[in-house]
């Protein structure tokens, strides 16, 4: 659910591996990010309306992620697709740290990119690693 950055890549990750990827959003430019070559399904619409999770077809769904940009639709989308249509592998992305833990507490996978992102740049500041990548700056893969 959300077809912003990281909805898009990963849809097409998914689909380029041989997954069957169906992608939910409320705003219908947000298609465009996926190219006009995406095989996969695409729903407009609001995931918090269960009509539109049928639609997506949730109810045959082997796993779900919320990635939109708000907190509270991510957690509630989650939730539905957990509690109601028994999805299972449901993750969601929360962007407030304490918010994120309450939840995974609470039994929801759940991931807060602002803690990974801050992780990220204070190892690189204490180790000088940068773990978003595997090779140093400037370094060039010889074969």
């Amino acid at each position: 659910m959300g077809c912003g950055r990281v909805g898009a890549e990963l849809a097409k990750r998914l689909l380029s591996d041989g997954h069957h990827v169906t992608v939910v959003d409320l705003n219908q430019a947000s298609f465009d990010r996926l190219g006009s070559d995406f095989a996969g399904e695409m729903v407009h619409g609001n995931a918090l309306d269960e009509e539109v999770l049928r639609r997506a077809g949730i109810e045959s769904a082997d796993a779900l992620c919320t990635v939109t940009p708000g907190d509270n639709r991510n957690l509630m989308i989650a939730q539905m697709a957990k509690d109601i249509f028994m999805v299972a592998r449901v993750i969601t992305r929360i962007y407030d740290p304490i918010r994120e833990q309450v939840y995974h507490e609470l039994g929801l996978e759940t991931y807060c990119s602002t803690t990974i992102g801050a992780g990220i740049i204070y190892d690189f500041f204490t180790t000088g690693t940068n773990r978003a990548h595997s090779e140093p700056t400037g370094t060039k893969a010889t074969a």
